[in-house]
């Protein structure tokens, strides 16, 4: 299974902008092979609760259906990141899953969200902007069972245990992780997940700078994918647009399930 990690920054006010961006490395992802392409967190924009609230649109509707367009024409999975979600007066961080016929076969609404003063930056609070989930999401591919989720996420080792239990084996983590969060952190959570979890972790991220001038807020970049031994099969650097490949060998996953059976040693409950 060949996955693509497309990371980009969504920080400009200027949602058209930021979607071809995103349509362009999904292109790039299919001309270089790719299965599936998974863009990062909330790529159409990265910004306030106002405008997110503006720009918020139906799923699906006019945003995901040029994802799925890309998805049919060049027959991929797409994992559409996250985008902002509309659905009555609520408004969703929502990761859509779609296959190669730009289907949604999949749609998770972000459960957990970040409301924090991280030390040496500016609080946030996406309870402001966003209602959160309460679905776990998984979906059988033709390749395995995926498991959704987004960003904040990944603190929660429970949920993670939870999309296991009901058959994962690739866990996506779609990103907009702070740099000081990041810097500290990002690494050591996605290869924790994916020991513990015997998966593998794609997570596409955002890079640079977001807000409002002066700001000084910026993500984290560093785009993963970890194999479910807890090596890195591939890293983007922390900043720049792009796509970066890795190829999930799916038998070593069962190899590495069988020579240390961990998961079936669980005395504590279907989700410990």
């Amino acid at each position: 299974m060949r996955v693509a990690l497309c990371q980009m920054n969504a920080g400009r006010d200027d949602v058209e902008t930021n979607v071809a961006t995103a349509e362009r490395l999904l292109h790039e992802a299919a001309d270089q092979g790719a299965d599936l392409a998974a863009l990062p967190e909330v790529f159409p924009f990265y910004g306030g609760a106002a405008r997110i609230r503006e720009i918020a649109t139906p799923v699906p509707g006019p945003l995901t259906d040029r994802l799925a367009a890309i998805a049919r024409d060049r027959s991929m999975w797409v994992l559409g990141g996250s985008v902002q979600e509309l659905d009555g007066d609520r408004v969703f961080n929502t990761s859509a899953l779609f296959d190669r016929a730009g289907e949604i076969v999949a749609r998770y609404r972000k459960i957990h969200l970040f409301d924090a003063e991280p030390t040496g930056q500016r609080p946030l609070k996406e309870s402001t902007a966003y209602a959160g989930g309460d679905q776990l999401i998984t979906h059988e591919t033709e390749f395995c069972r995926v498991g959704l989720s987004i960003c904040y996420d990944l603190r929660f080792p429970e949920l993670y245990r939870g999309l296991m239990a009901l058959g994962a084996q690739v866990l996506f983590v779609p990103s907009a992780f702070t740099q000081v969060t990041g810097q500290a952190h990002w690494e050591v959570l996605l290869r924790a997940r994916a020991i513990e979890d015997q998966c593998f972790v794609v997570a596409p991220a955002q890079w640079g700078p977001w807000g409002e001038p002066g700001q000084d807020r910026r993500t984290y970049g560093n785009s993963m994918v970890v194999d479910p031994w807890g090596s890195v099969l591939v890293r983007a650097p922390a900043e720049g647009d792009g796509v970066w490949m890795a190829d999930l060998d799916l038998h070593e996953l069962q190899r590495i399930r069988v020579a240390m059976p961990v998961l079936s040693h669980r005395r504590l409950g279907q989700f410990c």
